[in-house]
């Protein structure tokens, strides 16, 4: 008798960006509640008429999913981003990072609600879905709210509240924010969706004590801890002035260098600091299109990952990228990197693929569980529709993923088992009614900023 599975993919174009990257065409992937059982090839030809009738089924499925026309991968993890910064789009445009944070963010924020962040982290979830990305990384304020609007999304979230050294909108002086931080990690441990990092902002936003703690608060948990490191010269002289160390060197002198921290854009290394990150086994998080918008610089990403460093990808915020189009970041990180180094043969299209998938997945921690299409992992999955000009012929499909494909290409998304997206239409949420909430808030920014 044949397994009764709860889905299944059939006649699809896999890419399982396993260890071996292997590739099966005419192939089916079988999930039972949250979880992939079975990735293999399918049990006859792809033309089904010819199907031999002595030939048992193995797995039947409570719903079947034809991808005849489409290519099959992981779900896209956003390794970096401010979910709820949606509402921020277009805000404040073309300016230098610390006049933008200081003169712009940092005063609006000061106004900010949880209903604002509820809001805005639902309209990322929307746009992240609708794009194929289907886990991501946040560090914002009231993140419970963020928690609240990933898990209610149906999407998977690493999300810790931004710790400063001044006080927070939402919790205000530090030692509350501690709180907050291990009230979260309390909150949701065990969820299925769900998890917590320690998330202290930057070196120059955070003093040595903070720091220390945010990481002793880590190591206790067993969490991760996300931080922005080495994102401008501004930063780098900064720490440097301050300390007298470079920024990798100053956590290491103070203790919180380990694999369980994640750096976030890491543009101003030398060797001494790569050799430090690669050493302690930090993993590392690159966003291309914000770090090139702001013109903070280009991180040596080729080189960290010829020294064995684990590099994630990430959008950054809506307030500095302006989108969470992890296709779009893909293409961005090949060629920036391509013109950079003046060499079209660094960041190949199989290495940025796998910047999106297994290995954000390993720099979040989180490669036990996703990241690859393979037995036992969680199933969050999505699907590409090739069926269109501008990815008529296939050659190879790597290329297509990383040169020709959009965002807008995904027709459906699976997240934990759960179908989320089905040929374009949202099935965990009302996008009209998040929109609406969306331009409400919008008011309430223009605002703020008119005073």
């Amino acid at each position: 008798m044949p397994r009764i599975v709860d889905l299944m993919i059939e006649r699809a174009t896999i890419l399982t960006m396993d260890a071996s990257l292997t590739i099966i065409e005419n192939g089916m992937i079988c999930v039972d509640g949250d979880t992939i059982v079975h990735v293999g090839p399918m049990p006859y030809p792809a033309d089904k008429a010819t199907i031999d009738n002595n030939v048992l089924p193995e797995f039947r499925a409570r719903k079947t999913i034809d991808a005849a026309h489409g290519l099959v991968l992981p779900g896209l993890i956003n390794g970096h981003t401010h979910a709820a910064m949606t509402l921020f789009r277009g805000l404040a445009d073309d300016l230098p990072l610390m006049d933008w944070l200081n003169h712009y963010i940092f005063p609006v924020e000061t106004n900010m609600d949880r209903e604002f962040v509820f809001t805005g982290a639902r309209l990322a979830c929307a746009e992240m879905i609708l794009s194929g990305t289907t886990t991501f990384c946040d560090m914002y304020l009231f993140e419970n709210e963020t928690a609240k609007a990933a898990s209610q999304s149906g999407v998977r979230v690493l999300v810790g509240e931004v710790l400063f050294d001044f006080p927070s909108p939402n919790y205000g002086p530090i030692e509350k924010g501690f709180e907050y931080t291990q009230n979260l990690i309390d909150a949701w441990q065990g969820d299925p969706l769900v998890s917590i990092a320690v998330e202290p902002h930057a070196l120059y936003t955070c003093s040595p004590d903070l720091l220390q703690k945010a990481n002793e608060i880590a190591i206790q948990n067993s969490v991760p801890l996300a931080i922005h490191v080495a994102e401008t010269q501004f930063e780098l002289e900064t720490i440097q002035s301050r300390y007298g160390k470079k920024p990798f060197e100053h956590m290491e002198s103070l203790g919180i260098l380990g694999p369980h921290i994640i750096a976030d854009h890491c543009v101003y290394l030398d060797d001494s600091e790569i050799d430090r990150i690669r050493n302690h086994g930090v993993r590392v998080i690159t966003n291309p299109e914000s770090n090139m918008k702001l013109a903070s610089g280009v991180p040596r990403i080729p080189d960290f990952l010829e020294r064995g460093i684990v590099v994630g990808l990430g959008t950054d915020g809506c307030a500095s990228n302006n989108n969470l189009d992890m296709f779009s970041e893909m293409d961005s990180l090949s060629k920036l990197h391509k013109i950079h180094r003046m060499d079209p043969t660094v960041m190949n299209a199989v290495a940025v693929v796998k910047s999106a998938t297994i290995d954000s997945a390993r720099a979040l921690g989180l490669s036990d569980r996703i990241g690859s299409i393979e037995n036992g992992k969680r199933a969050d999955i999505i699907i590409v529709d090739m069926n269109k000009p501008h990815l008529t012929p296939m050659y190879n499909p790597y290329s297509h993923l990383v040169y020709a494909v959009s965002g807008s290409d995904v027709s459906h998304s699976l997240i934990n088992g759960k179908l989320v997206m089905e040929n374009r239409k949202l099935l965990t949420m009302d996008l009209d009614d998040i929109m609406t909430h969306a331009c409400l808030q919008a008011d309430r920014v223009r605002k703020w900023t008119a005073k």
